[in-house]
């Protein structure tokens, strides 16, 4: 999904499971997380960003129709985006939120560790330089993507909210 700036006038637009949306400030990215993993890449010099809402680490081969739904495709359809808005691959910084322990763990069942961990992996495989994170724990995140400034402000239950 992308949105163009003149058309965004709420300026705040929400990023659901599965999507991955891009747009150049003054427009905020939000989403609300789980075990699901938000990544927000963003080229500082075009103050353009976008944020993907990834459910699970891996496609495994199946036909993909939303590529934002996937850590490790993702990442590969996100750099093509941003790249055809103007964005250089070694200008991107990343940002990482999410990926929570919320179905009782364990080795097998902890889907956002896989997420969190195929996210980096695939933004490492590319060179992205991984800013900030705030990924893992047992509690969801609601997270807001500034693309004025590049933050990403990170609000769990408990805890105050902090800017990475």
């Amino acid at each position: 999904m992308i949105h163009s700036p003149a058309n965004d006038l709420s300026k705040e637009i929400s990023v659901g499971m599965g999507q991955a949306v891009v747009t150049r400030e003054p427009a905020r990215l939000t989403a609300i997380l789980g075990s699901c993993v938000a990544i927000a890449l963003y080229a500082p010099r075009l103050r353009l960003g976008m944020l993907g809402h990834v459910v699970l680490p891996n496609c495994n081969g199946s036909s993909i129709a939303s590529p934002a739904k996937y850590a490790d495709t993702a990442v590969p359809h996100m750099l093509a985006v941003m790249q055809a808005h103007g964005a250089r691959p070694g200008e991107l910084i990343a940002k990482l939120a999410g990926g929570a322990c919320l179905f009782g763990g364990g080795q097998f069942m902890d889907i956002g560790q896989s997420n969190a961990r195929v996210a980096v992996a695939a933004l490492e495989a590319a060179h992205v330089r991984i800013a900030a994170r705030d990924v893992a724990g047992t509690m969801g995140r609601r997270i807001c993507f500034d693309l004025a400034t590049g933050g990403l402000t990170v609000a769990s239950p408990g805890k105050p909210s902090q800017t990475i």
